[in-house]
């Protein structure tokens, strides 16, 4: 798509009563009216698009681009986490896990245990991608030890959230420390320092709090609950589970040492094993070896294994289109202008670096959805003052964690992992908001305040 031959006339004060219009539009229509979320997206993307201004003969493209692009990202994900998922959940492997974290922490620190695997996990795999590959894991032991799935999937859920925004070498930390430079190494110490508190708190004791105010039932989208009378042990299952973390382990390793010029990022080995630990790639890999060693090793059928895997897909089809559809809105209201419109009234705020890189960021983030672009675009805004500002090292660093903080708050409807964590979790829109919404603020407003206690000290 070329959106080069027109130019946004609108200002900022139109652009973000549109967004604004559109976003009430879009909760009445689900909430009041009922209507279908992916209906209710689609067509609230197109009323925005003519809405700023984007001309007609352009605007089915810019749909199609924002729908795509989230899906490029997020359905090989969806698809293969829940294949991997469904073969770990029917041979009683989930199971299994589950009873073992039960004898290691017991029942009451089920939650922490969840949690803190969850921040492990998510170091190097994005959001999306651990999310799925854990809830086999999650619904189990919710099922087993009851309170209702919040208690248990918000404290992983927000694990993943908190590592994706804040620690490299996730791509908008790391876009925004190259934008300032500041030292990735630096920025991963302090970041991992921030991460486990904030999540404590924001995550896994909010998560016990509300779980006990909204119990909700455990969803069977990953299938019903039967499993093999004789499961896999454990062991096995945490193998699967760190077969795809040891393979995108390595291609951060691989990919960091060639940025350093340890290696000749070049040289077709290393394009070769930079594919397979891609994230895609690494769970596929994880997924074949799953067949065999849940499958067919144990005396299933491959036309059995096959069925197995093909009634997976079928329950998370509406999660990966309503998705993509929360993408679609958030690519039309950036291709409109209201990020570009708001970054240009936000550039000049008077406030200190870090306040003004944490207002920028939230702003973004609650106008176009996207926590990478609008923590990205944040730091862009605030380059020329951090670059000329005389900062230290560890001050450019608190700085690159309030930038992710912003980018983090809020989290709503323009957002794509606002859709993947409700649906499944099987929420309606209104317990979304008032769960996982809530959680991604609170994250963000601690993350702040611990950055800003780190530069004021530094």
């Amino acid at each position: 798509m070329n959106t080069d031959e027109w130019t946004q006339t609108l200002g900022a004060g139109p652009l973000l009563g549109i967004a604004v219009g559109a976003v009430a539009v879009l909760l009445v229509l689900i909430i009041a009216l009922r209507v279908h979320a992916f209906l209710a997206l689609v067509a609230v993307s197109l009323a925005t698009a003519f809405a700023t201004g984007i001309p007609a003969d352009q605007v089915v493209d810019t749909l199609t681009d924002g729908f795509g692009s989230t899906l490029a990202s997020v359905a090989l994900l969806v698809g293969l986490g829940a294949m991997l998922g469904r073969l770990i959940e029917v041979s009683g492997g989930a199971q299994a896990l589950t009873d073992a974290l039960i004898r290691r922490f017991g029942e009451k620190r089920a939650p922490l245990a969840l949690g803190v695997a969850s921040l492990l996990f998510g170091f190097p795999i994005f959001f999306d991608a651990g999310l799925v590959v854990m809830l086999p894991i999650v619904f189990s032991v919710a099922r087993r030890l009851g309170g209702g799935i919040l208690r248990y999937g918000l404290p992983a859920a927000g694990a993943f959230s908190v590592m994706h925004v804040y620690v490299p070498p996730h791509p908008g930390p790391v876009a925004a420390s190259t934008l300032l430079g500041a030292d990735v190494g630096l920025v991963i110490a302090f970041a991992a320092l921030l991460a486990v508190p904030t999540w404590y708190l924001t995550s896994y004791l909010y998560g016990l709090w509300i779980g006990k105010r909204i119990v909700l039932p455990v969803p069977d989208i990953l299938g019903e609950a039967k499993t093999d009378a004789n499961p896999p042990k454990a062991g096995t299952v945490v193998a699967l589970l760190l077969l795809p973390l040891a393979l995108i382990f390595a291609n951060t390793g691989l990919t960091t040492a060639a940025d350093a010029g340890w290696l000749d990022g070049d040289a077709g080995w290393f394009t070769v094993l930079v594919a397979l630990g891609s994230t895609p790639v690494a769970l596929l890999i994880t997924v074949f070896v799953a067949m065999y060693v849940l499958g067919t090793r144990r005396g299933r059928d491959k036309t059995v294994v096959e069925k197995l895997l093909d009634s997976s897909l079928g329950p998370v089809c509406a999660i990966i289109l309503i998705t993509g559809a929360g993408g679609m809105f958030g690519g039309v209201l950036r291709a409109g202008g209201v990020g570009d419109a708001l970054s240009d009234a936000l550039s000049d705020l008077g406030l200190p670096v870090i306040v003004a890189a944490y207002v920028i960021a939230t702003v973004l983030r609650i106008a176009q959805g996207s926590a990478t672009v609008a923590l990205t675009t944040a730091a862009g805004l605030v380059q020329p003052l951090v670059l000329g500002g005389g900062f230290s090292s560890i001050e450019v660093v608190a700085i690159v964690l309030a930038l992710a903080a912003g980018s983090v708050t809020a989290g709503h409807v323009n957002d794509s992992g606002f859709w993947l964590v409700g649906r499944f979790f099987q929420m309606d829109v209104r317990t979304t908001l008032k769960t996982w919404t809530v959680m991604q603020t609170t994250i963000g407003l601690v993350g702040f305040g611990l950055a800003s206690v780190v530069y004021l000290i530094a």
